[in-house]
Order: structure tokens, then C-alpha cells, then sequence
């Protein structure tokens, strides 16, 4: 059994994780999705790693998932304590020293918007979230996830990213093939310029935690070991199909 720990993106709530940790528990392993205090002016990303390491507590065999602008913390989070897995999902990627504030400018994710939305239509990057992040998720459950969205704090944007390098932890990557938020060709250079590996790829939109969970499930426990099955105690009655007597 593994812990997965869940970080949510920018202006959100751990309650964005909630279909996936439902799936995950299902399939026996244990799930922290905090709330980040992404509406605090006083937090930044230091905070943001603290209170995911404090809501792991003393858990172990950790695996640190971050979603969009998640992907700021959870290496943090990884640098803190003993992971096993880092997974990004349409994640924000860092280089050291990168202000999150100077991050678009410096991986061109303007210009990769404006490319996309030629070929679309203007469906990337519409000012309407039901277009741009939440096109393929159910239409209550998108609203719901409106409501439940928070304000966005500037402070975490203004501070350079304090680490020296990426943690020492096997990283994936899953890039969200459908997105109309950071457009999937970009999400695929970004990955291969700052972590230099390939990808993996699901068919959903930039809140795929909502919109595909069970797909996204399998991707993030597929390098999890699975629990060998309990050993099966047979009677030589049972062994042999007959009553001894």
C-alpha cells in the first residue's frame, strides 16, 4: 500500500482530488489531499509545502502527486521527506531560482496558447472556465467545482523557487492531451527541456481529476507495487476435495 498525497493547483481545494481518492482507496492505498492556504497573503510556497508535510504526518511509502500550479510544491514536499514517486500532472515545472511569476514568461506558455487557440478556434484559453478547463467534465460537477474554488494569492508568485535543483526522486510526467489550458505540445517541450523525459498521456482536459479519475488512477498507481495476495491455507480435506473422516 502506498500514500498518495494530492496537491491541488492554484485557487483550489484538496476537494478537486476527491473522485481519484475515492478510486485510490478503493484499491487499497491511503490518500492525504490537503487544502492548500492559497487564499492566505501571509503563505507562500514554503507554507504551501508545510502544510502538506504536516497533513502526511508520519506516513510512509509516499507517493507526491501535484496538479497544474501544484507542481511548485510538490517538489518541495519531496525534498522534505522520503518519496518514492513524484508525479506531475499538467504540472507547473520549475527550474531553480524560478519566480512562479516569471514562469510564463520563461516557457513561452502565452505563445503556445495563442498557437493552439488559432487551430481551435479560441477554445484555448477562453475567458469562460466551462470552455478552457472544465469542457470535459460534467457540467454539475464543474459548477460545483466553481463554487468550491478560492481566490489565488499573488504572494507565492513574487519569491524564487528555493531549491538548488530537482529532488533525487523518480519523476513521471502526465500530460493532459486534450487541454485547453497549458496546451499539451507545450506540456510535452516543457517536460522534455526541464526533466528530460518522455511523458505519459491521457485523453482529458486540464481538470482531469474530475474528469476521467478512474484513467488517471491507473496511470498514477502503475508503478506501485501491487500487495501480494494473502496465502490461501488449505486442510488436506480441502486439498483434495474430500472429507476426511
Amino acid at each position: 500500500m502506498a500514500t498518495f498525497v494530492l496537491i491541488h493547483g492554484g485557487g483550489d481545494v484538496g476537494w478537486y482530488w476527491h473522485l481519484v481518492e475515492a478510486e485510490l482507496r478503493r484499491r487499497g492505498h491511503d490518500v492525504v489531499a490537503p487544502d492548500l492556504p492559497c487564499d492566505d497573503d501571509a503563505a507562500g510556497l514554503d507554507e504551501y509545502a508545510d502544510t502538506v508535510v504536516d497533513a502526511v504526518g508520519d506516513r510512509r511509502d509516499l507517493v507526491v502527486v501535484g496538479h497544474s500550479y501544484g507542481g511548485f510544491t510538490a517538489p518541495l514536499v519531496a525534498d522534505r521527506r522520503p518519496v518514492d514517486e513524484l508525479i506531475l500532472v499538467a504540472g507547473m515545472i520549475p527550474q531553480p531560482g524560478e519566480r512562479p511569476d516569471d514562469w510564463v514568461a520563461n516557457t513561452g506558455w502565452q505563445e503556445a496558447v495563442r498557437a493552439q487557440a488559432q487551430q481551435d478556434g479560441g477554445l484555448t484559453g477562453h475567458d469562460d472556465p466551462l470552455i478552457s478547463f472544465y469542457q470535459d467534465v460534467p457540467r454539475a460537477l464543474a459548477e460545483e467545482a466553481l463554487r468550491r474554488g478560492r481566490p489565488q494569492s499573488d504572494t507565492p508568485g513574487h519569491a524564487p523557487w528555493p531549491l538548488a535543483a530537482w529532488p533525487q526522486v523518480p519523476t513521471r510526467f502526465v500530460v493532459c492531451s486534450e487541454d485547453r489550458f497549458f496546451p499539451p505540445d507545450f506540456q510535452r517541450r516543457i517536460t522534455a527541456d526541464r526533466l528530460g523525459i518522455t511523458p505519459d498521456e491521457i485523453a482529458a482536459g486540464h481538470c482531469v481529476a474530475l474528469s476521467r479519475p478512474v484513467e488517471l488512477t491507473d496511470l498514477l498507481v502503475a508503478s506501485t507495487p501491487v500487495p501480494d495476495p494473502a496465502p490461501v491455507t488449505t486442510t488436506p480435506a480441502a486439498a483434495t476435495g474430500r472429507d476426511r473422516g
